[in-house]
């Protein structure tokens, strides 16, 4: 099925980064947008619903999202998983990169290892194997982690933004549900058509 999109929709091929911190709309944001898309969608879900509070959200996630989504639910090897998906879709929606960072903290992964990660998902974006939505959270303008482990999570997490940032061809920061344009895409649509009026008047 050839994908077909909306003007101010995601094109073919394209990708977009969608950032923001807690409850400022990114999933809702990232899920209006894939919504529109006519074509395959796989939902790559890196959630691990460590406690209940977490599994709550994930259930009410899986339900918000439309029964013809392919679920992909991989915490780790996020980019095997997304070159997979690729194969039978064709737009991806990973959700999200904030979890997956911590689950390679979680499991043991140096920094290197998880910035290493984060280069190879860098070049997936940019290899354009399907269209794709990436959500992540923007913790670098909260309160100043008390612990050397938040210390340590606030500055992979903004390493990995950064690097998939410059990969992605838009990124999106939502502030309290507002989406705010912070890199436009600007080789995806089509510049507008200009529709000239004749003038009535003499020169």
């Amino acid at each position: 099925m050839t994908a077909v999109f909306a003007p101010g929709a995601l094109s073919p091929l394209r990708s977009h980064l969608i950032l923001g911190g807690a409850r400022s709309g990114k999933s809702r944001h990232a899920l209006a947008l894939a919504c529109a898309w006519s074509g395959r969608v796989a939902f790559v879900a890196t959630a691990e619903p460590r406690d209940a509070d977490l599994a709550a959200r994930v259930a009410r996630h899986r339900a918000e999202r439309p029964a013809g989504w392919t679920t992909v639910e991989e915490p780790r090897a996020l980019v095997t998983a997304c070159a997979a998906a690729a194969c039978a879709a064709d737009l991806l929606v990973v959700d999200c990169l904030t979890l997956w960072v911590a689950n390679r903290m979680l499991g043991g992964d140096t920094d290197a290892a998880i910035l290493a990660g984060a280069d190879d998902l860098a070049r997936f974006v940019g290899a354009r194997h399907a269209a794709l939505i990436l959500i992540s959270n923007e913790v670098g303008e909260g309160v100043h982690p008390p612990t050397a482990d938040g210390l340590r999570y606030r500055d992979l997490l903004g390493q990995v933004n950064q690097r998939v940032a410059a990969a992605a061809d838009q990124v999106t920061l939502m502030v309290a549900g507002i989406p705010v344009s912070i890199k436009a895409d600007t080789a995806a649509a089509p510049a507008p058509m200009r529709h000239v009026r004749e003038s009535t008047q003499a020169p």
